[in-house]
């Protein structure tokens, strides 16, 4: 579940530069004399659509809204945004049988990138005030309510980034990013019959009361619990990075 009552303010922390000075990974990156990665945001129903959409735009992307199923099976890269309650979530991409849409595409090795509640239908259930809800099942795990003193988890915390990772390159350790939840995927059990010929998923890690995952790389898929759209520069940075993954 994902909560979108309160806008954030301006970015706080390390590893964001001023608003006045480009960060060096974005300078030159955004007007890229390269084809335009071609984009769509899956519109289902749920999600920070136009924000994503602008934030994907100024990141050099053409960037279409749209539920078409040919539109979003044939573009260079997916986002799959959501907010609010998990089963609502999975009810909206069932209706335009958007969870086949991502297994397609994953299968066919093209990109992916879930953000907030879209990252979490990518696991294999999720559970709200005890009820249990399937999701497309493209990681393994499961999404639950944190054990935290203060929910929901609202505003700008630091995440603990693996080695090697692509998504968050160039971003300095202490960077924050911008979150808005309740629910989070707290670890990713081994898929069963996994025989380790794929390398392992990537976690960032992320503490609200305790550890949850904050965002997977796992080859085409990618997803983050925070909201990059709204995490100012760094969110920028995180964005282009995963543009260059869609070239």
């Amino acid at each position: 579940m994902c909560c979108e009552s309160l806008r954030p303010g301006a970015a706080r922390g390390g590893g964001v530069r001023p608003a006045g000075r480009p960060h060096p990974r974005r300078q030159g990156r955004a007007v890229s004399p390269r084809v335009r990665p071609r984009v769509v945001v899956l519109d289902y129903g749920s999600g920070n659509l136009r924000s994503a959409e602008r934030a994907l735009q100024r990141g050099g992307a053409e960037v279409t809204v749209t539920a078409d199923s040919d539109a979003a099976l044939n573009c260079d890269g997916l986002v799959v945004p959501g907010v609010g309650a998990f089963a609502a979530c999975m009810a909206g991409l069932r209706a335009i049988r958007g969870e086949l849409i991502i297994g397609k595409r994953l299968a066919a090795a093209r990109p992916v990138l879930g953000i907030c509640v879209g990252m979490q239908v990518l696991f294999a259930k999720g559970v709200e005030h005890g009820t249990a809800t399937a999701g497309c099942g493209e990681l393994p795990g499961v999404v639950e309510r944190l054990t935290a003193a203060v929910l929901p988890h609202m505003g700008w915390n630091t995440v603990r980034r693996p080695g090697g990772t692509r998504l968050l390159a160039g971003l300095d350790p202490g960077t924050r990013f911008y979150f808005v939840h309740s629910y989070a995927a707290r670890s990713l059990p081994p898929r069963a019959g996994h025989s380790g010929g794929q390398p392992e998923p990537l976690l960032t890690l992320a503490t609200h009361g305790q550890d949850f995952i904050a965002a997977v790389e796992a080859g085409p898929l990618c997803a983050t619990q925070f909201h990059p759209e709204k995490s100012a520069d760094a969110g920028a940075v995180l964005l282009a990075n995963w543009l260059e993954m869609v070239r």
